[in-house]
């Protein structure tokens, strides 16, 4: 089978572990070339270090503007070009009623989940413009359209995150640049109790996938494939997508 992805440069953030390590791994796999920009930095070195001459990994803090300014002329000093980029890196505070949320969670979790974007479209978009082309996948969260009790504040994010690629989509589609986002279910990597707000039981579990069509929580593997999906050509005529990957939860 032809690789997918050959001849692509890669930028992935919070590649270094969860969604972000398996859309590393795929890509690689798939014949592109990848950078990890992570707080994680020994995740992401694990990953480069399996995949030598395919991945690299550096320092990127998304809520810093100059850590994306030296990762795009990393990119670029490496591999030459930049073709796709994936808003990968997110966080949240712990599932809890709203009225005890802090202001320092707050400004945390939409620092991360909607200014990193922000910094990573100022960063990245000018290369693709210039290129006249490129693909940019955020991810968001299936909580994006239906949003649960204690955790109104991240799923708010996650909504600006979808809106935005809506929008972006839109603004820059005559640059031939496609914007989508995918839409994950919570996944079993030990952020349950965070999310759920209950702790990591067989029974909270059973609970909770009670509701899910598919009957089990997401996978690395799941976000990783539809992420190469939209960023392969098979998908060239598609933008403005937001993804859910969520085993029926949404519907």
């Amino acid at each position: 089978m032809p690789e997918k992805l050959s001849g692509k440069v890669a930028l992935v953030t919070g590649g270094g572990s969860g969604f972000g390590a398996a859309i590393s791994r795929l890509f690689a796999d798939e014949g592109a070339k990848v950078f990890i920009g992570d707080i994680n930095l020994k995740g992401a070195e694990e990953i480069a270090n399996a995949y030598t001459g395919s991945v690299i990994a550096g320092q990127l803090d998304v809520t810093k503007r100059p850590d994306w300014d030296a990762a795009v002329a990393r990119v670029k000093k490496e591999f030459g070009q930049l073709d796709i980029l994936i808003n990968n890196a997110g966080t949240s505070y712990k599932n809890k009623p709203t009225l005890d949320v802090t202001e320092s969670e707050y400004n945390l979790t939409f620092n991360v989940n909607c200014f990193g974007i922000f910094h990573s479209v100022q960063a990245v978009f000018p290369t693709f413009i210039e290129q006249k082309g490129g693909v940019c996948v955020n991810i968001s969260s299936v909580g994006a359209d239906r949003p649960r009790r204690g955790l109104v504040w991240y799923n708010a994010s996650k909504g600006a995150v979808s809106n935005a690629s809506k929008g972006l989509a839109l603004e820059y589609g005559p640059h031939n640049i496609r914007v989508n986002s995918i839409c994950p279910l919570l996944s079993g990597t030990g952020l349950f109790e965070a999310f759920a707000g209950v702790p990591d039981t067989p029974e909270n579990r059973q609970q909770f996938l009670a509701n899910v069509p598919l009957g089990r929580l997401a996978e690395g593997d799941d976000i990783a494939k539809a992420a190469l999906f939209l960023c392969s050509e098979d998908a060239h005529f598609i933008t403005g997508v937001n993804l859910p990957v969520d085993g029926g939860r949404g519907v």
